[in-house]
């Protein structure tokens, strides 16, 4: 058993390959080897995590996740903790308990722990071993008003709370809660046998609180089991442009350029900023050289706090030898430049207005799949409202399945797709997603996301390949947020660009 951290990559396994792994592991098995081990490391952690803990509510549901906590109880009693049982009882109709959960429970009682009819009154942690991944919080659930019920008292209370797999209400796939639970505090997840997808990205990262991970022995077994659906993204994908690691004859050149173009200026809008930032960005990142192009007509010839930055019209780019960051504050004038930069730039990043443009063209549409016949590299970096936007729906269906959203825009377009968001999404054709493990609230302020398209920039000009670029500086960027003194100068844009 151990922590998950933000430092190495980790597979993730959907529930249909989790079951698949499961059914193969168990084969090799004497019979309720795997709920006994579960059930074991349930007990181990909650004991880690509150050794002084005196009376320890386990609230069990009617399958297997309600087995594990039997299991787990039988082995706090015997360790000298007050424990109180809630069971939820099965459905009703013909249900059965499976056998394996029906063996722990008789294992439980047998040991002498206490079953209730409701929760104490007084206790000090809590285990959620309602529903896994084989069940739902669906309203027409006999046992969902219970669950519901059992589940408020828990955040009432404020006690730590040990979710055993996932929080009962957390969608393993994709990430999604259930309505009118609102996120826990003071939470721990201990995830058995594989990690989830639904873990880390949507509502996952608010519910699921530090994660850890048990495979339960099964790691022998995994020979033949599925690939994963998503990889965890950790600090061993995020490399970055490393000048001080190059050989001595280097000059500005061997860093790659990058053309960030956007930040229109009319007489009644002024999206500068926007284009600075990313170009700023670019610049700390790592790019040898950075170009601004202003759309519109600009005022600007010079950026005073950061002189390095060289300004150029919009025709003078060549397009061909820079990776293109395009649609930064390009407002609508960005839509007259995007036939030129699709056709031209082997290159290029997508943000913002750029996206906005190419959602309301079919033609910029058609444009933008085609790149992929010619070698061209492309990334897209929507925000879910944006990227409903390209898919044709809305911002509440993207978030009800952000891998599969990324998914199906990166095969629609043949790019890499950063949907941003709590767990980022990479995705492109014919390759396992990634889900950023870095990042917090820090990073939900204007300009931020600006900042991400140049440090992408920076890393494609730096050589890297466009799916690995995407990883390293979605990962950087929320690493940045992570390490930020606490209680000190807020994060902002500008500050995030220079780091």
């Amino acid at each position: 058993m151990r922590k998950i951290s933000s430092t190495h990559s980790e597979p993730l396994y959907g529930v249909a390959a989790t079951r698949d792994i499961e059914r193969q592991a168990a084969a090799g098995l004497p019979p309720h080897t795997l709920m006994q081990r579960a059930g074991l490391s349930v007990a181990r952690l909650a004991l880690a995590l509150a050794p002084h803990a005196r009376h320890i509510w386990i609230a069990c549901g009617p399958g297997n996740n309600g087995g594990d906590g039997f299991e787990a109880a039988m082995h706090l009693h015997h360790w000298g903790k007050t424990v109180s049982l809630t069971w939820t009882g099965l459905p009703s109709g013909n249900a059965s308990q499976p056998p394996d959960a029906q063996a722990s429970r008789e294992r439980a009682l047998a040991a002498g722990v206490p079953m209730a009819t409701q929760p104490p009154e007084d206790f000090d942690f809590c285990v959620d071993a309602l529903l896994g991944i084989g069940g739902t919080l669906d309203p027409a659930r006999p046992g969902t008003p219970l669950m519901l019920e059992w589940l408020e008292r828990m955040q009432a209370n404020g006690t730590p709370r040990l979710a055993v797999d996932l929080p009962t209400g957390l969608d393993a796939d994709t990430g999604a809660f259930a309505a009118g639970l609102a996120a826990a505090t003071n939470t721990f997840t201990l995830s058995l046998l594989t990690l989830k997808p639904g873990l880390f990205t949507a509502s996952g990262r608010d519910h699921t609180g530090q994660v850890w991970f048990d495979d339960l022995g099964t790691a022998v077994a995994r020979a033949g089991a599925p690939a994963p659906q998503a990889w965890l993204l950790g600090a061993d994908r995020a490399r970055q442009t490393a000048k001080h690691a190059t050989a001595h004859a280097s000059h500005k050149g061997s860093f790659g350029d990058v053309a960030v173009l956007g930040g229109e200026s009319t007489a009644h809008s002024h999206m500068a900023g926007a284009a600075l930032l990313a170009s700023r960005a670019a610049l700390h990142a790592g790019a040898g050289r950075v170009f601004v192009a202003l759309l519109g007509s600009p005022a600007l010839a010079v950026d005073p706090q950061q002189p390095e930055l060289m300004f150029r019209a919009p025709e003078a780019l060549d397009l061909a030898q820079q990776v293109v960051v395009c649609g930064c504050g390009g407002g609508d004038a960005v839509r007259l430049v995007l036939h030129k930069v699709l056709s031209a730039a082997p290159r290029l990043v997508l943000d913002a207005d750029a996206l906005n443009a190419i959602a309301a063209d079919t033609q910029l549409q058609t444009q933008l799949a085609a790149r992929h016949h010619r070698g061209y590299a492309t990334v897209l970096t929507p925000h879910p409202l944006e990227a409903a936007r390209l898919a044709g729906s809305n911002a509440r269906e993207v978030q009800a399945d952000r891998l599969a959203s990324a998914r199906q825009l990166a095969e629609r377009f043949q790019c890499v797709v950063v949907l941003k968001g709590s767990g980022t999404v990479i995705a492109a054709p014919a390759r396992p997603s990634a889900i950023n493990s870095s990042g917090n609230a820090l990073l939900a302020t204007a300009g931020t996301g600006d900042v991400l398209a140049g440090m992408l920039g920076a890393a494609m000009a730096g050589g890297m390949e466009a799916f690995e670029a995407a990883c390293s500086a979605v990962f950087a960027h929320g690493r940045i947020a992570d390490v930020w003194p606490a209680g000190g100068q807020a994060l902002t844009a500008s500050a995030l660009a220079s780091s």
